[in-house]
């Protein structure tokens, strides 16, 4: 819990699952993530429209790298590979009030898979166990069935609804708010 009360950031790690692993971006990962969120299936419950030029992957990957913030963003690989097929992120870190939110996303092709779920998993050990957050919060598109599911499944619960909360294009959308506890993340 040091992490959290303290002042010291810590790094990205890499997090290891028995499927799946989370490293830390970089740079190179730009062709493989600007396939990733130029997937309109992918991007379709996202709080903005699927890139249309590589630029903008390299130009994101740029100022992450550049800006932390604080938060933490991974590539998810396949565990024993390197090749970006999702990310997962834990930002909006508040020390003080030692809470975080989270952020996903996963080739369509491997949706259904339980894939997620684990790198997610990884993400909330590390948020909970090593940062020492009490509470982890997840905005979700209410349209979006597999995403309300998948965090209900690790244990998240609903906790209210957030109207007209997002504008992608001429589409204005909610947002389904959720939270968790570590007194109730079963791991």
């Amino acid at each position: 819990m040091a992490a959290v009360a303290g002042t010291a950031e810590v790094a990205t790690p890499e997090l290891a699952g028995s499927r799946v692993r989370l490293r830390p971006l970089r740079a190179e990962d730009a062709g493989a993530l600007f396939r990733l969120r130029s997937d309109p299936r992918v991007m379709r419950y996202w709080s903005h429209p699927p890139w249309t030029e590589p630029a903008q992957a390299a130009e994101y990957l740029a100022k992450l790298l550049r800006e932390s913030d604080g938060a933490h963003s991974w590539a998810v690989t396949h565990a024993g590979a390197d090749a970006l097929v999702g990310t997962a992120s834990l930002f909006a870190i508040s020390r003080a009030h030692r809470r975080a939110e989270i952020g996903y996303s996963l080739a369509a092709d491997l949706w259904g898979r339980g894939y997620a779920q684990d790198a997610l998993r990884l993400v909330l050990d590390f948020a909970f166990m090593t940062l020492g957050v009490e509470r982890v919060e997840a905005d979700v598109d209410p349209r979006n069935d597999r995403s309300c599911r998948l965090v209900e499944r690790l244990g998240f619960v609903r906790e209210g609804l957030l109207r007209s909360r997002w504008r992608v294009g001429d589409e204005v959308t909610d947002s389904a708010m959720y939270g968790l506890l570590r007194s109730v993340y079963r791991g």
